[in-house]
């Protein structure tokens, strides 16, 4: 098939970027949308310009490296979807594609379609962890976890921080992203003594960072790749209350 591509091009947070057409010629249905990228990059470079920058590592929809708006919608048109396992049977001949970064003010441009998530990284060393020294690997069986918590933290914990939720959302909240790390280690005993420092630390640094805030919306749960639900931000918001009660200068 042949398709007519619009892409974001900047050469660095500093400088003004611009929409720039080409024409992706002889794409295979069954190519992924970053190897119709990878075709397009290799003609490119073989009339010597500048190939397309994207994020890319696992191609797999497990890192979260990977990721920008195909007309408008983050990581494309197919619900629980990352941008690498989008299959180019999904477009037709002679379509036409508009491709740009997340776009939010907490995420930089750093060339192209690649913005700076470091962010999100910083929430998560804000007090997504758990520092309750354990000594050696203990026994599986030793911490009785009722499996309703096990599955409430393992279905948190599929959130792979890939900045979709900040993209969808009017606001550019990143408030799906960390109520999912709240929620992974606040559902779990391990993670109890912690529990209120955390979510107020990780929020702080949500606001810090310059995220807007959550207004329910629900426009992140749509987009997330990985099904993460926006009860994970009632979650959230319900342990911040409680731990304003138990430390009102928090």
């Amino acid at each position: 098939m042949k398709l007519k591509l619009h892409v974001w091009r900047q050469n660095g947070p500093g400088n003004e970027g611009r929409f720039e057409d080409y024409v992706a010629e002889n794409v295979s249905e069954h190519m992924s949308f970053l190897e119709m990228l990878d075709v397009v990059n290799e003609q490119l470079i073989a009339r010597g310009d500048e190939p397309i920058a994207f994020d890319h590592d696992c191609r797999e929809g497990i890192c979260g490296s990977c990721g920008f708006m195909i007309n408008g919608e983050p990581h494309g048109p197919l619900p629980s979807t990352t941008v690498c396992q989008l299959h180019m049977r999904n477009y037709r001949d002679g379509d036409e594609l508009w491709i740009e970064p997340w776009r939010a003010t907490a995420f930089p441009v750093i060339r192209d379609l690649i913005v700076d998530r470091s962010p999100l990284d910083r929430i998560v060393q804000a007090g997504g962890y758990i520092s309750v020294r354990t000594g050696s690997a203990p026994e599986a069986n030793n911490i009785a976890v009722p499996k309703a918590n096990a599955d409430l933290a393992m279905d948190a914990a599929e959130c792979i921080a890939c900045g979709a939720c900040v993209a969808a959302c009017p606001n550019a909240s990143a408030m799906l992203f960390t109520g999912a790390k709240v929620t992974h280690l606040g559902a779990l005993p391990q993670g109890q003594p912690e529990r209120y420092t955390r979510v107020v630390e990780m929020v702080t640094m949500h606001d810090d960072e310059g995220f807007g805030h959550c207004t329910n919306h629900g426009a992140c749960q749509t987009a997330c790749p990985k099904n993460i639900k926006v009860d994970y931000i009632g979650r959230l918001n319900a342990d911040l209350r409680k731990a304003k009660f138990r430390h009102p200068a928090g």
